[in-house]
């Protein structure tokens, strides 16, 4: 599938399963340990925002030939000023984002994170 797909996640634990039909649904360029790893994010960002957000879960899904991003947001008030992976207090999720995306942020003043993956052939 290419395209976007967003999609208001339901507020419980089956929503990751849901998330990850998406993303792959739309991982078609990726080689088969990408798409694993994409899934990894996607269930640790979605959550992230079912146990720490608050209101609306928001997916978005984009794919074309240069790989899938996915983002994640949720209508909480907490935002993420520095990203930093804290592993050692018990908060993976970031941590396994930063070494699986090729890249990977947090929007401006929201809590929406992304990340993307690329084909291997894309990737530097």
């Amino acid at each position: 599938m290419k395209g976007t797909t967003t999609l208001e996640l339901p507020r419980w634990a089956g929503a990751v399963g849901i998330a990850r039909l998406i993303v792959t649904a739309h991982g078609s360029s990726l080689e088969s340990d990408q798409l694993k790893n994409a899934n990894v994010m996607v269930s640790e960002l979605v959550s992230n925002a079912f146990r720490h957000g608050e209101g609306r879960i928001e997916l978005t899904v984009e794919s074309d030939a240069d790989g899938v991003w996915a983002s994640v947001h949720d209508e909480g008030t907490g935002t993420i000023a520095t990203p930093v992976p804290r592993p050692q207090r018990g908060g993976w999720g970031l941590y396994f984002v930063e070494r699986l995306a090729d890249s990977w942020g947090v929007a401006d003043d929201d809590s929406r994170v992304w990340f993307h993956v690329g084909p291997l052939s894309q990737a530097a």
